[in-house]
């Protein structure tokens, strides 16, 4: 079966899909402790804090677990979010392949069609845009899954 992969440039909250994917940490901190940056601070900015809120009460993530919570005042049907990062704010190949893998999992258990997904551990996560990528990408060439995969590269409409 396999995934089917699309790779997009632009903005992640700007995708037609199911649900997003944000790349998020170990839940270990208090969200409202965090001034969340990247594809976080966007999500907040634009969802509000009710998705932040409800990741709260999941307590502790396991690194590259992923659970799920309501979009807030977004389009989406839910965000999936991640533990991309471990304690040291790094990402790894380990905390990529498992977020990409449990956030496909808990997509194909909520019935979605299609997810989009930013480049997990870029920014916060202390690697590179192109890092990331290759990453995910050997990651869904492993998967079989009905859910499909929106790869969105962050292009600013500056």
């Amino acid at each position: 079966m396999s995934v089917r992969v699309t790779v997009v440039h632009g903005d992640l909250l700007e995708q037609n899909v199911d649900a997003i994917v944000n790349s998020w940490n170990r839940n270990i901190i208090p969200w409202w402790l965090l001034l969340p940056q990247g594809v976080s601070g966007a999500i907040k900015r634009k969802a509000g804090t009710e998705p932040f809120k409800e990741v709260a009460n999941y307590g502790a993530i396991p690194l590259g677990e992923a659970r799920f919570t309501s979009a807030g005042d977004l389009n989406y049907k839910g965000i999936i979010h991640v533990a991309g990062i471990n304690l040291c704010w790094f990402a790894t190949e380990y905390s990529v392949s498992q977020s990409v893998k449990n956030a496909l999992n808990l997509a194909q258990q909520h019935g979605f069609k299609e997810i989009a997904m930013p480049l997990i551990g870029a920014g916060s996560g202390n690697r590179s845009a192109d890092w990331s990528f290759r990453c995910i990408m050997k990651t869904l060439q492993d998967i079989d899954s009905p859910v499909a995969v929106r790869v969105v590269k962050y292009m600013s409409k500056q």
